[in-house]
């Protein structure tokens, strides 16, 4: 449990007093007690203001901070401060220093500045952090550590190419190995010795960042780099753990971000933590389907909301303010999908650079007489009436969609057949029709254990790892039931094309074989024609971006395309593979084959809607020693109407009996224990 000596769902944030003069502290406490504040998140950016110099740390005012917020009843998440160098370590060692995608050496500024391959900045934040471990480690007020912040961003110096080649040559052994993976007979690419390879950037094998001459250079440059920002985590991660063994640690992750397989990352990560931003127009069901992925990445254990923001960000093209009830409607969405925090950034706005128009529960005003903070201390009160009821309980799914950071890592790259192809579109394309459909889902990785599952999606699984075709086969053989989609199969784990046919390793589960690919532009569409009702599917819909020119192999053909030169080429199939099925979408389809078409496999197994509730109402349930709780977030702006299907129980923020149907005013929650 996150939460065991803080017994509640935390709420807070980050704090940085450092910012603000001594006569400020005494007003955040009191207005932290106002609104209902028991976590801080301090010490984020505070590496400069801790070591001024090489040899020597000040850290007096983090000890009055730590003694003040305990005193005032408030636990600490102690950040380590390492998300930024001081400016003395970038000028006495430059190598410090990040490289650029244009290979240009980076000046002193910003954040994340630091090469992960660095030495000397592995050094120091080991240092810090077991200066802040051996100094803390009994402080009554330590709930769990904040290992740097957010990190993010590749570096292609010196340093990195040395560690690439030192990262190669523990995974593939020999050149002649790493030849064959990268298939560099291509254009003359062949390495005669390590030195010869260079970070794959701007001056070498890439051009935009996201297209490559070499797809196996650069997906094995994404590994490295995501591999070697793990291990600058893991080094405070462990001199922490020497110091503080039962103290959890985490890091603030960020969603879908790119560049760094979270999924890794998780396996050495006490809590998996992030932080939410969705802009006004964001799909809830986006900002859902990142939720159930942060909770997937350690097999739907509850998580840490690190981050997100009372009302207005900063960063964004058009920043705008979180409408009355909505700052509490994403809150609990949040916990409705496995969080046990609800924390902000940040408590009390900057007064200077760029982050001073970000929200804040404290205003540039100082008081509490605004309509941000209202909300917040609402809010506050709320989650202190909770108490303990919702933690460690689960949620529960038979539905899973599958996602791979390395798989998308592989289409992106790819040249061809469309750069209209987006991974997580897609992938949040079926995500949706089962939102809206009130179908519990989890998001997995390639790793996950499959035989809890009824039903697995795997959409655009171009890359193939070893071994996974097989445990796709067991999972189906046994009665589960498989979809996937176009592009699919395409290529094993080092981007080489398996030959012999689409969809390469997947084609005896599918039954099927995709000749050709054919990329579609914009605003063209073709026709998926059913040719014989299933379920809800019935009639005619339409399909774009990518179709597949398949043929049976053994799959039965439920639908056909229904123009161009293809038409009447199979674009539906489905293939009984010892107990269960494998079913093959060729093109991307429709928001009504969708939902047809999930409904109709979810009906199939016997999978029911939560409730029965119209757009824009998200349902969801956690489980725990044999109770249930139905949350209700009403997301349209006026009131709506939700069928329980049957349940009933008491709505934990009312108090209120409830059965039959209930009514949501507009942007509202109801949490139902039953």
């Amino acid at each position: 449990m996150i939460n065991r000596k803080l017994p509640k769902i935390w709420y807070g944030g980050d704090y940085n007093p450092e910012q603000w003069e001594a006569d400020t502290w005494a007003e955040d406490d009191r207005l932290f007690k106002l609104a209902g504040i028991d976590v801080a998140t301090i010490n984020v950016f505070s590496w400069a203001l801790n070591q001024p110099s090489e040899d020597e740390y000040n850290l007096e005012w983090l000890d009055k901070t730590m003694d003040r917020l305990h005193a005032n009843g408030i636990g600490v998440c102690l950040a380590t401060g390492t998300g930024a160098h001081p400016a003395w370590m970038a000028k006495k060692y430059p190598e410090v220093l990040r490289v650029d995608f244009q290979g240009r050496k980076r000046k002193f500024g910003g954040r994340h500045n630091s090469c992960p391959s660095s030495p000397v900045y592995r050094h120091y934040s080991r240092l810090m952090a077991g200066e802040l471990a051996r100094r803390y480690k009994d402080h009554p007020a330590l709930l769990i550590w904040h290992v740097s912040n957010e990190y993010s961003g590749y570096c292609y110096c010196d340093l990195c190419a040395e560690g690439f080649r030192r990262w190669l040559r523990k995974r593939y052994g020999t050149l002649e190995k790493l030849n064959k993976a990268w298939n560099t007979r291509f254009w003359g690419h062949t390495f005669y010795d390590w030195d010869e390879i260079v970070p794959p950037n701007a001056l070498s094998e890439e051009w935009d960042g996201n297209r490559t001459n070499f797809q196996g250079i650069s997906l094995d440059y994404r590994r490295f780099q995501s591999d070697a920002l793990l291990e600058c985590y893991r080094i405070e991660y462990e001199e922490i753990k020497k110091h503080t063994p039962d103290v959890p640690v985490t890091t603030n992750l960020m969603g879908f971000y790119p560049e760094l397989n979270y999924f890794e990352w998780a396996k050495h990560m006490d809590v998996v933590s992030w932080d939410n931003y969705p802009a006004l127009d964001t799909p809830p069901s986006l900002t859902a389907m990142t939720h159930d992925l942060m909770r997937g990445l350690k097999q739907g254990q509850p998580f840490m909301l690190m981050e997100q923001t009372p009302s207005q960000q900063n960063w964004q093209p058009y920043n705008s303010l979180k409408r009355p009830g909505v700052m509490r409607l994403w809150s609990y969405q949040a916990v409705a999908r496995g969080a046990e925090t609800v924390m902000f950034f940040q408590l009390r706005r900057s007064v200077g650079a760029c982050e001073k128009f970000h929200g804040a529960v404290i205003e540039h005003v100082g008081h509490e007489h605004t309509r941000v903070f209202r909300e917040c201390a609402e809010l506050g009160r709320e989650l202190q009436l909770l108490s303990d009821k919702l933690l460690d309980s689960r949620v529960q799914a038979k539905v899973a969609i599958v996602y791979d950071w390395e798989n998308r890592w592989a289409i992106e790259l790819s040249s061809g057949p469309t750069v209209a192809l987006k991974y997580v579109d897609e992938t949040h394309k079926y995500y949706d029709a089962l939102y809206k459909l009130g179908i519990p889902v989890d998001m997995i990785g390639v790793e996950t254990d499959l035989s809890g599952y009824d039903i697995v999606i795997a959409p655009v699984l171009y890359m193939v790892k070893t071994g996974y075709a097989a445990k796709l086969e067991a999972f189906v053989k046994a009665g589960g039931t498989f979809v996937t989609t176009f592009f699919s199969g395409i290529v094993n784990e080092n981007d080489l094309v398996t030959l012999g046919g689409y969809p390469g390793e997947l084609r005896k589960l599918l039954g099927i074989w995709a000749e050709e690919i054919d990329a579609l532009f914009p605003g063209v569409t073709n026709q998926i024609v059913m040719k014989k009702e299933y379920g809800a599917l019935n009639g005619m819909y339409e399909c774009g971006l990518l179709c597949d020119l398949i043929h049976s192999e053994g799959a039965e053909v439920l639908a056909e395309y229904g123009s161009d030169f293809y038409k009447g080429m199979p674009v539906l199939t489905v293939n009984r593979f010892g107990q269960g099925q494998a079913w093959y979408v060729a093109s991307s389809p429709d928001g009504r084959f969708m939902t047809d078409f999930l409904s109709s496999l979810c009906a199939d197994k016997g999978i029911k809607p939560l409730v029965n509730a119209p757009a824009g109402v998200e349902s969801t349930l956690r489980v725990k020693d044999g109770r249930s709780f139905l949350f209700l977030l009403n997301h349209n702006a006026e009131e709506s109407e939700v069928d329980l299907a049957g349940r009933q129980g008491t709505d934990l923020l009312s108090g209120q009996r409830v059965q039959g149907s209930v009514r949501l005013p507009g942007r509202s929650v109801m949490i139902i224990e039953h």
